[in-house]
């Protein structure tokens, strides 16, 4: 038998309610990640729907990446809830980033449900063209 309570039953059972006792579960989701990587620097386009920006936690430290996120769902406030199917999902996810990169530096945009995170190069890591000179 499972230990995950059901918001409700199949028919006419009524909905589930967790009870005081109950220890709160929290749905955690990894988000989606397209990674872009040129000369100058890594770009990341984190998939996080329904999150605002209050709810949006970046941090970097010791070369490493972490996105931390809630999304919101909205109940008009004359309406009461009475079956969810969609929940409000937490999500998280870490990387690590190579010293090559000025973690000192990102960028972060946060549009329609899509974090854009732009991370640049050292200038010393930046590829380099080598002049000859000719003796």
């Amino acid at each position: 038998m499972s230990d995950i309570n059901p918001v409700a039953e199949r028919g006419d059972a009524p909905v589930s309610r967790r009870g005081a006792d109950e220890p709160s579960r929290r749905a955690t989701l990894t988000p989606s990640v397209d990674i872009v990587e040129d000369l100058h620097a890594v770009t990341l386009f984190a998939d996080l729907p329904g999150v605002p920006r209050e709810r949006l936690d970046i941090k970097v430290h010791d070369g490493s990446l972490t996105i931390e996120g809630e999304s919101v769902v909205r109940t008009p406030a004359n309406l009461r809830l009475s079956h969810a199917e969609v929940r409000a999902p937490y999500f998280a996810r870490r990387f690590t980033v190579s010293d090559d990169f000025d973690t000192s530096r990102i960028d972060a945009t946060l549009k329609d449900g899509v974090l854009k995170l732009t991370i640049p190069r050292r200038e010393e890591s930046k590829p380099r063209r080598i002049d000859v000179n000719i003796g």
